[in-house]
């Protein structure tokens, strides 16, 4: 079945256990096969989700492909922009209020690519039990799987063995935890939070339209809050491999449009190292009189 924000429907995934209510929340367009290899991770939990969110961007075709695996999943309909360009910040504010609404303790959020270790769900769980009033924002490891012949391959229990953990953020050991002491850092392809917290920090900032700066704004957040931002041993994720682009060209427009908004609320600018080559490409330029970056061309 599907919802649209707010409404309240019945999606437990896992059998009941004790413990915070989990819910995992994934966006999704396209990159289906990499879904099927979400579902696949999270039917594996030592500790399943009692529930399982997907936003489905602008995609009708995202339902069908999360019921083969999650058939009381919670299925979230939200239109592309105007523009035609990916909604992320209000995409994650929606699946979160869905989970919400069916009564998650605990948020989990995934990216679309990334398969969770069997005791993701279950260390997130245990690491935000006891997180107190002020926001805890737990971050996992994000470890990248080498390029397949097909999607499918990868749904192997020995992932751990050909994933390399990526080498500018931290990978506590197994059981541990680690006070992040830069929130820059923050990336939303794997975190967990608790519904209190969610609420202090107030969700995704939804000024940033399409791609590029809301995960940069949401560590600010943290920092703003007076909350922690942790890494977090035993809570790995797998990140199936796709075509990437660096800087991702086709977001140009919003990657500089996120900036200014970023600029406007903080007073620096985000994506040094893409602004810099969207400049040295002659896509992009510092108006230094205006204070503003503006897409050329």
């Amino acid at each position: 079945m599907s919802v649209r924000p707010g409404d309240r429907t019945s999606a437990h995934v896992g059998a009941a256990v004790s413990g915070p209510r989990t819910a995992v929340v994934t966006l999704a367009h396209g990159r289906h096969e990499h879904l099927r290899g979400q579902g696949w991770g999270l039917a594996r939990q030592t500790v399943r989700p009692d529930h399982y969110v997907v936003v489905a961007m602008g995609d009708p075709g995202v339902e069908a492909v999360v019921r083969e695996l999650h058939p009381a999943a919670t299925v979230v309909p939200v239109p592309l922009t105007a523009a035609g360009e990916l909604p992320l910040s209000a995409a994650r504010n929606a699946g979160a209020a869905a989970a919400l609404d069916l009564g998650a303790d605990v948020l989990v959020f995934l990216d679309v690519d990334c398969i969770p270790a069997a005791g993701t769900v279950a260390r997130y769980a245990e690491v935000l039990r006891d997180a107190g009033t002020s926001p805890v924002v737990a971050c996992g490891e994000v470890a990248y799987l080498p390029a397949v012949g097909h999607p499918a391959a990868y749904r192997v229990p020995s992932l751990a063995a050909t994933a390399e953990p990526h080498p500018a953020r931290p990978a506590p050991a197994p059981g541990t935890t680690q006070v992040a002491d830069d929130v820059r850092l923050f990336w939303s392809l794997s975190f967990a939070v608790t519904a209190s917290g969610w609420r202090a920090l107030g969700g995704f900032d939804e000024g940033y339209v399409g791609y590029g700066g809301e995960d940069t704004d949401f560590g600010q957040r943290i920092r703003e809050s007076g909350g922690t931002m942790l890494w977090v041993g035993g809570a790995a994720a797998y990140h199936q491999h796709h075509e990437q682009e660096s800087p991702p060209l086709r977001h140009r427009r919003s990657i500089v449009r996120n900036a200014n908004v970023f600029h406007d609320r903080w007073g620096w600018f985000p994506m040094e190292g893409w602004l810099a080559e969207l400049h040295r490409r002659g896509l992009a330029r510092l108006d230094a009189d205006a204070g503003r970056w503006v897409v050329i061309g």
